[in-house]
């Protein structure tokens, strides 16, 4: 998270005000004021610049100009792609086709970064037509006592994590009426072939079981309906451990699973598992916001910790489960060998392997740059032993 002090000029006057950026996105080091005048040609040239436009007209303008602002990145990353494909300078290799996507990601992120929305003290926008959104900022920034800026973009994105949390996940594989509630910042289940993995892979005889890097909480509760308890949660993610100890309280499961706060592993005292479980990020990488961090490993630190250490938890006869993605493997970034490397170096051996293909929308979206991959793309429930 960043938060320093964003400057403009206003009246004739330097104003100043606290920056706040959940992404850690530093503040503009121009700005100027914006309102219902202002053209989407404008805004488009005066944001690619890395200016940014504090808006001073109606809220909902400020959202149709933000749609249009897209529409105006989307169409010269397409144009650019054209150009490049035409001059025969595509890329062609997996992992530089999503290089690419990604730095065209970042760019669109740092452009639409640049329309900016004041905030008052409790968290309300002083501007016309503006929703209340206090409750959803309350959630994600906690309690304020000075007025802030913040971009439209990020607070698009509360709102929604707002709803999120308001209506809840379903999640088959907990019972028909149960869902998962995620809190801002903390990556809500979306991927249910993974779960229905962890739901109906068979279980070994396990007398307690940590669920590591547990998030919402999801698998740990897939783990207590199916019997297993004591359940111990870990993360060190404090927004992740408040989201698991809710959906937890929610689900009624606050005699079967323990949520702690840990890097990994619990603390040696807690003992050894007959089943530990791990969904650790599937894509090595750096993450660009606080989300990210559900899906990008620098490094594959997470995995490479997991596999290292399981063996010396596990009891007799016990089992690890290893919830991962190929998708890494398809986009050029690690190669199955080094996975079966890392597991054997471990002193692990593979039990057995449940697969599924992937349900979400992009997998059969063949305008997505990365479709090849996801297309290929299986989820995998690895079953590990101690060799």
């Amino acid at each position: 998270m960043t938060d320093t002090e964003i400057v403009w000029t206003e009246g004739e006057q330097e104003h100043r005000a606290r920056w706040h950026s959940e992404a850690g996105v530093a503040a503009p080091k121009r700005v100027v004021l914006a309102d219902d005048t202002m053209s989407a040609d404008a805004a488009y040239r005066l944001a690619a610049e890395g200016t940014g436009l504090l808006w001073r007209g109606d809220f909902q303008n400020a959202r149709l100009l933000l749609q249009a602002l897209g529409r105006r990145v989307d169409g010269s990353k397409k144009e650019r792609a054209a150009k490049a494909a035409k001059a025969g300078a595509a890329a062609k290799a997996p992992k530089e086709i999503f290089n690419l996507y990604r730095m065209g990601q970042a760019q669109r992120a740092r452009i639409l970064g640049m329309l900016l929305i004041p905030f008052d003290a409790d968290h309300t926008i002083p501007l016309r037509r503006a929703p209340g959104v206090v409750a959803a900022c309350t959630e994600a920034y906690g309690e304020t006592d000075t007025p802030y800026v913040a971009s439209l973009r990020e607070l698009i994105g509360l709102i929604g994590a707002h709803e999120w949390r308001r209506r809840g996940l379903p999640v088959p594989a907990l019972g028909e009426q149960a869902k998962i509630h995620a809190h801002y910042g903390v990556f809500a289940p979306v991927r249910g072939e993974y779960l229905q993995l962890v739901a109906r892979a068979p279980l070994p005889k396990a007398e307690q079981a940590f669920d590591i890097g547990t998030g919402t909480g999801v698998l740990a509760a897939i783990l207590a309906r199916r019997g297993i308890k004591p359940v111990i949660a870990t993360d060190n993610d404090p927004r992740a451990l408040a989201c698991a100890r809710d959906n937890v309280g929610r689900l009624g499961f606050q005699l079967r699973i323990e949520v702690i706060e840990a890097d990994l592993f619990p603390p040696e005292e807690r003992g050894k598992a007959g089943l530990i479980v791990c969904n650790p990020p599937w894509l090595p990488g750096k993450p660009g916001s606080p989300l990210e961090r559900a899906i990008y490993d620098p490094d594959s630190r997470m995995l490479k910790g997991f596999l290292a250490g399981l063996a010396a938890r596990l009891t007799p006869g016990g089992e690890g489960w290893l919830v991962l993605s190929d998708l890494a493997e398809h986009l050029g970034l690690r190669t199955r060998e080094e996975l079966l490397g890392w597991i054997g170096a471990a002193g692990l051996k593979e039990l057995g392997r449940l697969e599924a293909r992937p349900e979400h929308p992009k997998a059969f979206d063949e305008t997505d740059p990365l479709h090849a991959a996801r297309k290929a793309e299986v989820t995998s429930l690895w079953r590990l032993g101690v060799r």
